[in-house]
């Protein structure tokens, strides 16, 4: 209750304000005459005085307000303030609000770097870097808090449509010689048609990387598969070589969006401690499709004939995307916090905001081209990981691209027999998804806690790379010399799983590294690494036919593991005595500020 003197009535009246209703002008003596109104009054008279709160200076209360902001929801329950929500609110009371005298800003006296705690730490980055952040750290709008179902189900669906991509890339190594009759080509013109699908993988992530770090991963990754759906429907139209080197590019750049955005967008939902999880679930499906590719183009051609492997991806894709565009949600945190502080500032800055991306959009696209590039130039953590990567990738695309071939050619099977021993690659591959995803996490966690105090870092996953580095040459080797001499097919398979083994641990491991480095710019970082993997993708198979020619597959493969072996051998050692120091070379004031819980 608060009593107004009455601008017109003089002493004899006043207005009296009740917090459930409202009385005009009436006589004092009248009013005091009513019970509840003179019980209000005494009550009031001989209350204790109000506490006035100490007043805390300007920097202080910003800290107590900025703390209180971070506060778990579950602090918050029951309409209690904690202490420091009620002291920021006596700062707001007597109108603190960080600002000294004089109006100007005044910065906070503790630094983001002497807060112990990592999810608060994250939290403060978050404001610091983009002006607005998360309502606490159980806020359910933070990718990192929604239910596991939603991660599980985007993972599956960004799975699946990475499955048809990698597929694609394969799946007409088992009718190339159905291609090459058809079309009236050499062999060296249909391993071009096979490989530029890598071409377009190598370059596509570039403008993918760029789009996604301004607009989000959702609409660039629909965007994309649309883009490869109608240019991998058209590959086979007309059975022209030209078509076909040039659909194949196009589809290959689409595809290039499910390939890139699908690690980044795992990261955006998953910390660093659970990154292996997020890997078993969207490693498996993809890791298969280089060898069911094979399988199901062996199969189709035998069936019906070559050119409905496009309808049949092209169709498949088109299934996935429906099912993106409804259950998929935005996931990356630059995006969603942009959009929160538009929401809370009102139409007219929404405008505004909206007005500055149509004036700088090709500046900011041009910038978000180049940041891969610079840090490939720049980075030489980049570089070495994208040797590795290139060379490993290299090799497992060779093998994919004269799998088949080497059966029908030496052991005189049949098209749709051949394609059957990609199942030992498929095999080897989930193995090393579903169980080296695990494993990783499990050695990141027990390094964490034994040697940093709980603080993980991405040189706590170097040991993982050790069984990946020796088995890949193992079965490399295995593999060629077994086939040198046409030693019974199932060691040959058994040759080609343990290169898998290998293989795929390596990828999982490195690619793990890179976003525990690169949190904000993952999508920058992958295009930048998966550039040169598939540009070397894309020229091993074309001289893989004069290699085997000339070499045999022995002394072929022996050749690639020697390879290996001088450039990656010592990698394990490297990342984990001087991977912490070969990260900081390069690196700007701006990058990696944002950490991953």
């Amino acid at each position: 209750m608060t009593c107004q003197p009455h601008p017109f009535s003089g002493l004899g009246n006043v207005r009296v304000h009740f917090s459930g209703y409202k009385r005009e002008s009436i006589s004092a003596i009248n009013f005091l005459a009513q019970p509840r109104a003179f019980i209000t009054v005494l009550s009031t008279l001989f209350a204790s005085p109000p506490t006035i709160p100490a007043i805390k200076a300007p920097a202080e209360c910003h800290i107590l307000r900025t703390h209180s902001q971070m506060l778990p929801s579950s602090e918050k329950t029951g309409g209690t303030l904690c202490e420091e929500e009620r002291q920021a609110a006596d700062c707001e009371s007597f109108g603190f609000d960080g600002s000294d005298i004089q109006g100007n800003e005044k910065q906070p006296e503790t630094r983001i770097d002497d807060v112990s705690d990592p999810q608060l730490r994250r939290l403060l980055q978050l404001k610091e870097e983009y002006g607005s952040t998360w309502d606490g750290p159980n806020d359910p709008d933070d990718p990192y808090n929604w239910p596991p179902s939603r991660k599980i189900f985007m993972g599956i669906i960004l799975s699946l449509a990475q499955l048809i991509t990698l597929m694609t890339a394969s799946i007409i190594s088992a009718a190339l010689n159905d291609i090459v009759a058809d079309l009236h080509i050499s062999m060296s013109e249909a391993q071009m048609i096979y490989s530029t699908y890598f071409l377009g993988l190598a370059f596509g992530p570039f403008i993918v990387a760029a789009f996604s770090e301004m607009h989000g991963r959702k609409w660039v990754w629909i965007a994309g598969n649309i883009w490869y759906i109608l240019w991998n429907a058209l590959s086979p139209v007309g059975k022209s070589k030209d078509m076909m080197v040039v659909s194949r590019l196009m589809a290959g750049l689409g595809a290039s969006a499910g390939v890139t955005l699908t690690g980044p967008t795992m990261a955006d939902m998953y910390g660093k401690k659970d990154r292996g999880k997020a890997a078993t679930i969207t490693a498996l499906l993809p890791s298969l499709g280089p060898a069911l590719g094979p399988i199901v183009g062996g199969v189709v051609t035998q069936l019906i004939e070559w050119p409905w492997i496009f309808r049949i991806m092209s169709i498949s894709t088109f299934v996935i995307t429906l099912l993106g565009f409804v259950y998929i949600q935005e996931s990356y945190t630059p995006v969603l916090l942009r959009r929160k502080a538009r929401g809370r500032s009102g139409a007219t800055l929404q405008k505004a905001l909206s007005w500055q991306f149509c004036a700088n959009f090709l500046q900011r696209l041009a910038l978000g081209i180049w940041r891969p590039i610079r840090l490939l130039l720049t980075r030489p953590i980049v570089q070495l990981i994208a040797i590795v990567l290139a060379l490993n990738f290299a090799i497992y695309s060779l093998l994919l691209g004269t799998y088949a071939t080497l059966f029908i050619d030496s052991y005189g099977q049949t098209q749709s027999v051949s394609a059957l021993h990609y199942i030992a690659i498929a095999v080897a591959a989930t193995a090393a998804a579903q169980i080296g995803g695990r494993l990783m996490d499990r050695l990141y966690r027990y390094l964490s806690n034994q040697q940093n105090d709980g603080e993980g870092k991405p040189e706590f996953r170097a040991p993982y790379l050790i069984p990946g580095v020796i088995l890949l040459p193992i079965g490399l080797i295995l593999y060629g010399w077994a086939a040198e001499y046409r030693v019974s097919w199932p060691v040959v398979d058994i040759g080609a799983a343990i290169f898998a083994l290998g293989s795929i641990a390596v990828t999982q491991m490195l690619f793990a590294y890179q976003l525990d480095e690169f949190v904000e710019h993952g999508a920058s970082a992958s295009a930048a690494t998966r550039v040169l993997s598939y540009s070397l993708g894309f020229a091993f198979p074309i001289f893989a036919p004069k290699l085997y020619e000339q070499l045999g597959y022995g002394w072929g493969n022996s050749m690639l593991s020697l390879i290996w072996i001088l450039f990656c051998f010592p990698l394990p050692v490297v990342l984990w005595v001087w991977g912490e120091k070969i990260r900081g070379w390069g690196r700007s004031s701006k990058e990696g500020r944002v950490e991953g819980a």
